[in-house]
């Protein structure tokens, strides 16, 4: 495609959703585009503001070929499919000389499932749900979530969950979805007409764009059987996330009460010696789990959950053969109850005999909940051979996110993703991985102008116990001279319990902490209420986007390591050190690396936000490591002068209120 036709489509795209065209933004098209027609992968970091997911959509949709978009969240589903796409495809359609289709396409759970609303859920004790003597009324909050969920079903055209508003509790959902081994599938199920996970598929195999998550994105890639449509071109958005997305959906765990689940679904089933031999197993593993200690298992398995595992494993495999041989017809519905309960002891047998293999690629490890008791987990120790086998085969992937680029190169996110160091010769071993091509199409901001990042150089090093009382004299100076508009982001939760303890018996200021309200209401008063503060961890790293005088102090309490009991974490860097590699680098600093480029680009996220990027540990500065920490972030003013900082906090502070 000639540019002064790219560059036209692009201009009539920015046009039709309000936008200006933006330099970065026609650097990214041009490269996508080129991508595309060569069959060539693409990595492109894109900052905020640079509008890239027009970069990507406008040559993808231009090239005539199929393209599957897989992001990590919600919204940008909800900006694709309900802005960008139905502008876009109307202002390129005369240019085009044809209209693009586009559609949504999630896993199978996410729809609402007919037969489970209609026909209640099999083997499952859900007493008391509703008054038995006037079923319209509820008399728990579970019924009157499924009331309303057989009310919405006859207005919601897709029976996706993500339209509900309000939504409903995981467990009323569980109700009324089924994953896709306890589908019944269309032909055999009475409601196959009119199922809305089936109409969603449909939509996506003549649609020339589809919309997907990560976790759709990788069961496609791991299970060998096709859940999206052929396609000719993968945008990966959000691409920062898709390791650690392609992990959890990796990921196998067997718990007590798991288990316990699939023998009330599979005794009624089969036969009684069958049953017994389940129910005596599940007995053992549970003993078992109640001794488990956190923490990673290593080398070979402990004799007793060895043999635990077995009697779990061969137990499975006696009722899969008994759930295929009986002939009872006697139970109603049958069909879903086979279903469901197939579904269950399949899982319970893959993830038992994934973990007696005890392969030198996976990880496992114990895990200890509060309320749900102990389980054990296994996990891939990396997903870049999966990624470079399934991902980049047959087909032209674009990866894009604001955070790509880690110590200043490509190469990091590249590795684990499976792909060759950057400027790999083109006649290189393709066991390196497959080639490729990084582009930083930069900022529409100037970071240097718009921004500070401070480093308190004078604290003390964190520690791994007590209380930071240094740390929390600096938080309460800083939020002061900043007059609130404060986002605290902390590396554990109890550091951020205790900093919005301490900061709310000092300021006479507004502090929200995380989980005290749901986390949209949170951001929502966050964004509405000049002078206030925010604290929270994980989920605000990278979940914030409030542009404005609201929020002009970002805090960081300390490098965000993971934890050092960290299993899975641990056991990668471990792998790295063992084959001539720098393991700590590898793994911990780039897992900081990548959150504190996320944590301070909630900073700036319009052209005219101002204010400063607080670290509140020392290490930014003294370490090592610290450059290239600083290197993954965003461009800003960079200084330790506290003073210096405080004076331009409170300029900030008096231009907002004046």
């Amino acid at each position: 495609m000639s540019k002064p036709a790219l560059t036209e489509l692009l201009h009539a795209a920015v046009t039709a959703v309000g936008g200006t065209e933006r330099p970065g933004q026609v650097a990214m098209a041009e490269a996508v585009a080129q991508a595309v027609e060569e069959g060539r992968h693409l990595l492109v970091q894109a900052g905020t503001g640079t509008g890239k997911s027009l970069g990507y959509l406008v040559p993808a949709l231009a090239q005539g070929e199929r393209v599957v978009v897989a992001t990590a969240t919600l919204a940008l589903q909800r900006q694709l499919v309900e802005r960008d796409l139905p502008r876009t495809v109307k202002a390129l359609h005369p240019l085009l000389r044809r209209r693009p289709e586009f559609a949504m396409l999630k896993g199978r759970s996410n729809y609402l499932c007919l037969h489970r609303l209609h026909e209640g859920v099999p083997q499952e004790e859900e007493e008391g749900l509703f008054d038995p003597f006037e079923t319209a009324a509820p008399s728990s909050k579970l019924g009157q979530d499924l009331l309303r969920l057989r009310d919405w079903s006859d207005d919601t055209e897709t029976g996706d969950r993500d339209d509900l508003t309000p939504g409903v509790s995981d467990r009323a959902w569980g109700q009324v979805s089924v994953s896709s081994r306890e589908c019944l599938g269309a032909a055999k199920c009475a409601y196959g007409m009119e199922c809305f996970a089936e109409a969603a598929r449909e939509r996506a195999k003549v649609a020339d764009v589809v919309i997907t998550n990560h976790a759709l994105l990788a069961i496609d890639a791991i299970d060998g059987a096709p859940v999206l449509p052929s396609h000719d071109v993968l945008v990966v958005d959000e691409a920062h996330e898709l390791v650690s997305r392609v992990t959890g959906v990796a990921t196998g765990e067997l718990s007590p009460g798991g288990v316990h689940r699939a023998v009330r679904r599979v005794t009624k089933l089969v036969n009684e010696k069958a049953a017994d031999q389940l129910r005596s197993a599940a007995e053992e593993f549970e003993r078992l789990m109640e001794l488990a200690l956190p923490g990673r298992l290593e080398g070979e398995l402990p004799e007793g959950l060895a043999h635990g595992l077995m009697l779990l494993r061969d137990a499975a495999r006696t009722c899969l053969t008994a759930l295929g041989d009986t002939k009872d017809r006697s139970v109603q519905d049958e069909d879903a109850v086979r279903k469901q309960a197939t579904a269950s002891i399949e899982n319970v047998r893959e993830v038992a005999e994934r973990i007696l293999e005890t392969s030198e690629y996976d990880v496992l490890w114990y895990e200890r909940h509060d309320r749900y008791g102990a389980s054990i987990r296994v996990a891939p120790l990396t997903v870049s051979g999966l990624l470079r086998e399934k991902l980049f085969d047959d087909r032209s992937v674009v990866l894009t996110s604001a955070t790509l680029k880690l110590g200043g190169d490509f190469n990091g996110v590249g590795a684990s993703l499976g792909l060759a160091p950057e400027g790999t010769r083109e006649d290189a071993d393709e066991s390196a991985g497959p080639h490729w091509r990084g582009l930083d199409v930069g900022s529409p901001f100037d970071y240097r102008k718009q921004g500070i990042l401070y480093v308190a150089k004078h604290l003390a090093t964190p520690g791994r116990e007590g209380q930071r009382t240094d740390m929390l004299d600096e938080l309460a100076e800083l939020v002061e001279a900043a007059g609130g508009r404060t986002l605290g982001l902390f590396s554990s939760m109890r550091a951020a319990q205790t900093a919005a303890e301490e900061l709310r018996g000092r300021l006479d200021l507004p502090i929200l902490l995380q989980g005290e309200e749901t986390l949209g209401e949170l951001i929502r008063r966050f964004a509405d209420d000049a002078g206030t503060c925010l604290f929270g961890t994980l989920s605000l790293w990278q979940g914030v986007d409030v542009p404005g005088v609201n929020c002009q102090l970002v805090v960081m309490d300390r490098v965000p390591f993971p934890r050092p009991d960290d299993p899975l974490m641990s056991a990668r860097q471990k792998a790295v050190q063992e084959s001539g590699g720098n393991g700590f680098m590898a793994v911990a600093a780039t897992h900081a690396a990548l959150l504190m480029a996320q944590g301070a680009g909630r900073l700036v996220r319009a052209s005219g936000d101002r204010g400063v990027v607080a670290v509140l540990d020392p290490r930014l500065e003294r370490a090592r490591y610290g450059s290239f920490l600083r290197a993954s972030m965003p461009d800003f003013w960079y200084t330790t002068d506290r003073n210096q900082v405080r004076r331009s906090l409170a300029a900030i502070d008096a231009a907002a209120k004046g």
